[in-house]
């Protein structure tokens, strides 16, 4: 509140000002990116992203299907086409191995999101990129304080987008961050973030004046949300270290369900460095997933499932392509239910949570 009220006190609420300028610092030295630029959304980051590729009506873009809408929304936006690819079983984010098959001569680019904060095979992406040349866009809303290999997500591909929403880890109420990890990209990056025009040069003094230069919109985010997240930066190492030891109780108590073969725990591989953003289980195909919810809210406990795949929207279907069979989406979506995991959870809660959860499943 102090940080908000001294925003107010400097009087440049529309953005871009000492908090946005002190974001952008803490982005760019934690991530090692090129260029850090806040944005109101990471829906509007990923928007960014489109236009820097100057994308045309037909374009394709390869993606994973069981993802939020704001991944393909924002290419669908340019026209251009999603393509939607099958995850893996044991971490829910984009199979890398049936991403070669899904390219064609009209392929721009490939989004890997990083599911729950558990980075995807980013190697194998990044060689199958340079064969092709193509663009890597990380939708990495998930994934700030993670990391692939000692790298930071949102920093490996050609851009990354964080979000800030009140549902993160880190958060502003709405906000997001478009990581930019190429110098050719900086320039025209603010212009489409301020309105197509030059406005940032003129403000760092580097031209007399402004003009309209390309194509943009308005993706600031206020001063007053930058100074939200400044507060919220500032302790990311203690938010996320808080989450971590929450996950590693529920991933303690669910090993015995495990065990048991009521349900399957969530997967790290070992190049990853996750950020706790979520607890979810896997159910067997044969446990009514309803029921086990239902049970759950009954007492107390709001147990939700996730994603219903895009290719099964009415938007994927009519804006989006499947490449091959996306089975494994589909069964995921229809097996997942996250778990509670908030700052202030305890370790009896979450006792609480897991043995309601036995009982749900052996009922």
């Amino acid at each position: 509140m102090r940080y908000i009220a001294e925003a107010h006190a400097k009087g440049n609420l529309s953005g871009d000002g000492n908090f946005t300028y002190k974001c952008h610092k803490w982005l760019e030295g934690r991530t090692n990116c090129k260029k850090a630029l806040l944005t109101h959304s990471c829906t509007g980051a990923l928007e960014i992203a489109a236009l820097l590729l100057r994308l045309k009506p037909g374009d394709e873009v390869i993606m994973p299907s069981y993802t939020f809408v704001s991944t393909a929304n924002a290419f669908v936006l340019r026209g251009a086409i999603p393509i939607f690819v099958d995850i893996r079983e044991d971490t829910l984010n984009l199979n890398e191995q049936l991403v070669e098959k899904a390219i064609t001569k009209k392929t721009r680019a490939i989004v890997p999101v990083h599911y729950a904060g558990v980075s995807c095979e980013m190697d194998m992406l990044l060689n199958i990129a340079s064969k092709y040349k193509l663009v890597i866009i990380e939708d990495a809303a998930q994934g700030v304080m993670a990391k692939y290999k000692e790298k930071s997500l949102g920093s490996i591909g050609d851009f990354g987008a964080y979000s800030f929403h009140e549902t993160k880890n880190i958060i502003s109420g709405e906000g997001g961050a478009l990581l930019i990890n190429s110098n050719y990209y900086e320039n025209f990056a603010e212009i489409i973030r301020e309105k197509g025009t030059d406005r940032s040069k003129f403000f760092r003094g580097e031209i007399d004046k402004y003009t309209w230069q390309d194509i943009g919109s308005s993706y600031l985010p206020s001063e007053l949300t930058a100074a939200f997240l400044w507060a919220q930066l500032e302790e990311a190492e203690n938010l996320t270290k808080r989450r971590l030891i929450l996950w590693e109780i529920y991933h303690s108590l669910m090993k015995n369900l495990e065990e048991k073969g009521l349900l399957y725990r969530p997967f790290i591989p070992s190049y990853c460095s996750h950020n706790a953003h979520m607890y979810y289980i896997l159910l067997r195909n044969d446990v009514d997933r309803d029921k086990i919810i239902k049970i759950m809210k009954e007492n107390g406990i709001q147990a939700i499932s996730h994603y219903v795949p895009l290719h099964n929207s009415p938007a994927g279907k009519k804006f989006g392509q499947s490449s091959g069979n996306l089975k494994t989406t589909e069964s995921i979506a229809n097996r997942i239910i996250r778990m509670p995991i908030w700052l202030g959870l305890t370790e009896n809660q979450i006792e609480y949570v897991v043995n309601t959860l036995e009982r749900a499943l052996l009922s």
